[in-house]
């Protein structure tokens, strides 16, 4: 099946490459993978979810402003992409400071700031913690309790997040996305469980 107006433009395009360039050498936290994967699959969930190209463009730099240059980074991607892009990517991002602060207060500022997001920045943040979700599902798979220490907030943190993060999801939509993570958490939370 083919449309008369193509669904991604050029934009997506430039995007994808301006991605890229931010993150060329970054790879997922404790693996190889290219982090590229992580901005793909997000970008891939948007628009399976009903994203249009600027929240498609969103998932691609979700990232760049926390990871990748801060405010100067912010300034670029509006320049090189508008507003809507940028006030997008700007929500999805807990902070833009150097070395970043506490881990705990900066999780919670992020998750009480969901609670009252538009649904553009929901449907990309909901993505993002979902591919998020799966990675650290299959990585406890393989690597059990010697996964958390990857993480900031170790094993209790981690899982507190993500439970608090599908309770938010719960309630602000998007449903499909917010079903799955909550699935998805479920399955990391039985098998991270405490043996008794």
């Amino acid at each position: 099946m083919t449309t008369s107006e193509p669904y991604l433009t050029k934009r997506f395009s430039e995007a994808f490459e301006y991605a890229f360039h931010l993150h060329r050498t970054q790879v997922r936290k404790g693996t190889a993978v290219p982090y590229i994967a992580h901005l793909m699959a997000v970008a891939g969930m948007v628009i399976e979810n009903g994203g249009g190209e600027d929240e498609a463009i969103a998932g691609l730099l979700h990232d760049a402003v926390e990871d990748q240059g801060g405010q100067a980074t912010l300034t670029e991607v509006r320049r090189r992409f508008g507003d809507r892009v940028a006030d997008i990517v700007w929500a999805n991002s807990d902070t833009d400071v150097e070395p970043k602060p506490a881990w705990r207060p900066r999780k919670e500022a992020y998750l009480d700031h969901l609670r009252t997001a538009p649904p553009p920045v929901l449907l990309v943040s909901a993505a993002d913690k979902l591919h998020n979700a799966r990675a650290v599902l299959a990585d406890y798979r393989h690597l059990g309790e010697a996964l958390w220490d990857r993480f900031n907030g170790g094993r209790d943190g981690t899982l507190w997040y993500y439970r608090e993060l599908a309770n938010v999801f719960a309630q602000t939509g998007p449903d499909a996305l917010a079903a799955e993570l909550d699935r998805v958490v479920g399955e990391l939370e039985t098998l991270a469980a405490p043996a008794v």
